[in-house]
């Protein structure tokens, strides 16, 4: 296919990146938008964060199926209807005026997202030649980064002129000329279309991964240690494990556990899982510590936290061109010192250092996470054989998204606990007076932050060694 295509494998790259960005983006970009949503339809906050909670939520529900579905039918035919379907989702939010109408857009809008994250890694490994494959999906990952960082950006541009509809509004256009891209591009589907679906395995895995979420965010607002939210996640434990032995003796399970015996896969995205929980520290802490503790300015510190997706941008097309010529697993090693380096200035940072050394501390984090990713996902996608692509990278997509909703969870769970330690009560929110006590919380998350990036080091510190033993 590779070979075929010859030509016209960067414009596929550019079909499959620019819709890539767009439901990425749609993760984040409703954020900014939540408190005109909330006014217009007459509706309180937490109600408005539906919108966010349910594209989420859905999008981990369903990847996984996605992925299995494009084994078997074919990763471009999916990742198609699922454009098709995420413009369809972003027409019907652009006109919605009430809350029941915006939700249904969303819950459309994560279907067609799903799709098209379950197979956007599968379809570039499939058609990029090995010489080529880790600069493309360095091109492909860094319109995910961008897309996971701009949302707040382009939202509130949008809105200065615009309604949040328009937010929404936005995608039509641009998906249509991605699918016209896609469908001039693409390679023609001649696989047969035989749909086969796990039923018991979807449904517990769809009661796992919903009884997951509702204990985090419910656990946000009313404590992790209330008897119903212990009681979500020992369920959630339980609908694992009844999957996991249902998927073991099924003869077509939607995830296929032998996948998991490949050992570069393995480790690859439990270190990927890793680093999304360790680089999400920062989206929730430093816009804290820049405004308030600093008391920087919002523009000034948008254009501080601008130094990580900058240095993204530019390490991870870079990293992913030399995992094509010098191999992944040195490459990665090192942005993993530098991502943990950084977290470690993190978590002893404090308000009367200088200034440039948060700068750097910031572009280095950058730096690590951009030579890290690229990489990664080259080894990820290139250890399963071709049969499992579809599969390989709806995993891949599901531990970045688990890895921000973690991420989120955590860090404002040992934020709160250490500022309330330094306080000697109970506390959930910044208290102005009071900034050393945010500092307090803000280490003691770091900390834990540290603690992943070492722990995904570690693993890449063993996999490069086990890795050049035969050599040696």
């Amino acid at each position: 296919m590779a070979t075929k295509n010859r030509n016209n494998i960067w414009l596929m790259l550019v079909a499959t990146s620019l819709t890539t960005f767009m439901t990425v983006l749609d993760a984040s970009i409703v954020n900014i938008a939540m408190p005109k949503m909330s006014t217009d339809l007459n509706i309180p906050m937490n109600r408005a964060e539906w919108a966010v909670s349910f594209y989420l939520v859905t999008i981990c529900i369903l990847i996984t199926l996605f992925g299995k579905l494009g084994d078997e039918i074919g990763k471009i035919r999916i990742f198609q209807i699922g454009t098709v379907i995420f413009v369809l989702g972003s027409l019907i939010c652009g006109v919605s005026h009430s809350l029941a109408l915006l939700l249904a857009g969303r819950l459309i809008q994560a279907i067609g997202a799903s799709m098209t994250m379950a197979s956007n890694f599968g379809i570039i490994t499939q058609i990029f030649p090995n010489n080529l494959r880790g600069r493309a999906l360095g091109i492909l990952n860094s319109f995910v980064s961008l897309g996971s960082i701009a949302g707040p950006g382009i939202g509130g541009l949008i809105l200065q002129q615009f309604t949040w509809q328009d937010i929404f509004l936005i995608n039509v256009p641009v998906g249509i000329i991605t699918f016209i891209l896609g469908i001039a591009t693409f390679p023609r589907n001649h696989q047969a279309i035989k749909i086969k679906i796990d039923v018991p395995g979807f449904s517990l895995w769809a009661l796992a991964v919903l009884s997951l979420f509702v204990g985090i965010f419910e656990g946000q607002e009313v404590g992790f240690t209330q008897p119903k939210i212990v009681g979500l996640f020992i369920l959630t434990i339980g609908f694992f494990m009844l999957f996991y032995y249902v998927e073991k003796r099924s003869n077509d399970p939607m995830i296929n556990f032998n996948i998991f015996s490949n050992h570069d896969f393995t480790t690859g995205l439990i270190c990927a899982l890793l680093v999304f929980v360790t680089t999400f520290f920062a989206n929730v802490l430093m816009p804290f510590y820049l405004e308030k503790t600093l008391a920087l300015n919002a523009l000034t510190a948008g254009i501080v936290l601008m130094g990580i997706p900058i240095m993204m941008l530019i390490t991870a097309p870079i990293s992913g061109a030399m995992s094509d010529t010098h191999g992944s697993q040195g490459i990665t090693f090192i942005g993993l010192i530098a991502l943990t380096v950084a977290e470690i200035y993190f978590a002893v940072l404090a308000p009367n250092q200088p200034f440039w050394w948060l700068i750097i501390a910031i572009l280095l984090s950058g730096i690590g996470i951009g030579m890290f990713q690229s990489p990664n996902n080259a080894l990820i996608m290139s250890s399963v054989d071709a049969k499992y692509l579809g599969i390989a990278g709806s995993l891949n997509g599901l531990a970045r998204e688990v890895g921000m909703v973690f991420g989120l969870s955590i860090s404002t769970t040992v934020l709160y606990l250490g500022m309330s330690t330094a306080a000697n009560r109970h506390i959930t929110t910044y208290i102005n007076n009071r900034p050393e006590w945010f500092v307090t919380g803000m280490h003691a998350s770091y900390l834990v932050a540290v603690l992943c990036a070492a722990v995904a080091l570690l693993i890449t510190g063993y996999r490069l060694l086990a890795q050049r033993k035969p050599a040696k």
